[in-house]
């Protein structure tokens, strides 16, 4: 399609005030890709909101950059239509990212996206289930390889070895990142992975390659861990709160503890706190050399995704309300063409 034969105007979800979540579906100008830079046009297939994301700009207004209009959701597949002449994803590749969460969002039918975040879609995979994937997956990659110490293990037989000697556990390990963190543990080669989940999701997690769960509705983290069972080298938090304070209490002296929620250091507690404990709070940053690596473990067959459910744009509000809800076993999708 030439830029010539693009719409003036294009369906979009639109946040019309950073200071509440309200959401409309209107029209809004399409936005073209500034010539001379890396941006690309893409015509969206599929996207997917993320928990807490609208409150994002009014509780973080640093991240807001210049030009962004209040459109949602930050994953998406699609189809590039324009590309700089130097760039690898030229118009017809089909592509999946996440965008920085400072730009105007993906719930609309054509966006912008840059070289970096960009990675060619996995070919074995749906629009919608390739939507699934890249904010999870970025955030389960450089919890456990860039922030955590783990070493990528399936590109290193010595990486793979030292990880199978560390124990991980993750506190939502069927949730949208938990998902992630679960398989790219057990890819790497880690041995002992635990996670919380609730009663109806103890097989499926266990499927993903958790070997031990832990029935956060029977026993909290701090119980488990009071119950003298081995403390772990690394802990990936989603949760924040009791669960993130828990925490401090199962993992050993020497190892890591990362949340995604807040920093783990609000949590520490005042006494008899492990020691030498590397601790981190982290917001993922889109790699697309990272979901390149991803598509292969993908198209091999060694990880798969977790769509929770897919919804039309115009089911817009009922996407928010399931994704926003905390009980949502993988990813929740809005779907933006056919």
């Amino acid at each position: 399609m030439s830029s010539t034969s693009l719409p003036v105007q294009i369906r979009s979800i639109l946040q019309p005030d950073f200071q509440k979540t309200d959401l409309i579906l209107t029209e809004l100008p399409i936005q073209q890709a500034k010539e001379g830079t890396d941006e690309h046009l893409i015509k969206v297939y599929a996207t997917a909101p993320c928990s807490g994301e609208l409150l994002w700009v009014r509780d973080f207004p640093q991240i807001v950059l210049p030009g962004k209009v209040g459109v949602p959701c930050y994953d998406l597949s699609g189809v590039v239509v324009t590309a700089p002449a130097s760039s690898p994803f030229q118009p017809g590749a089909e592509i999946y990212t996440r965008i920085d969460a400072g730009r105007t969002g993906n719930a609309r039918e054509y966006t912008i996206a840059l070289t970096s975040e960009l990675a060619l879609k996995p070919k074995n995979l749906s629009w919608e289930e390739a939507a699934s994937v890249p904010l999870s997956a970025f955030t389960a990659y450089q919890a456990l390889f860039e922030h955590g110490g783990l070493n990528p293990g399936w590109n290193d037989e010595a990486g793979k070895l030292e990880n199978s000697k560390k124990r991980v556990l993750i506190t939502t390990s069927s949730g949208a990142v938990g998902v992630w963190v679960a398989q790219l543990a057990k890819i790497a080669g880690v041995k002992d992975i635990i996670g919380m989940a609730g009663p109806n999701n103890i097989d499926f997690v266990k499927s993903l390659g958790v070997t031990e769960v832990i029935n956060y509705k029977q026993q909290s983290l701090g119980a488990w861990a009071a119950a003298g069972n081995p403390k772990v080298d690394l802990i990936i938090d989603m949760l924040g709160n009791q669960t993130l304070a828990d925490a401090w209490t199962a993992v050993k002296d020497g190892g890591v503890l990362i949340s995604i929620r807040e920093p783990p250091e609000n949590r520490k507690p005042k006494e008899n706190a492990p020691k030498d404990v590397a601790n981190h709070f982290f917001i993922m940053k889109p790699e697309g050399w990272q979901l390149k690596e991803i598509a292969r473990l993908l198209e091999n067959g060694e990880a798969r995704t977790v769509v929770d459910s897919v919804w039309n744009l115009e089911e817009f509000k009922e996407a928010f309300a399931k994704s926003e809800s905390g009980h949502p076993r993988g990813k929740v999708i809005i779907k933006v063409h056919e």
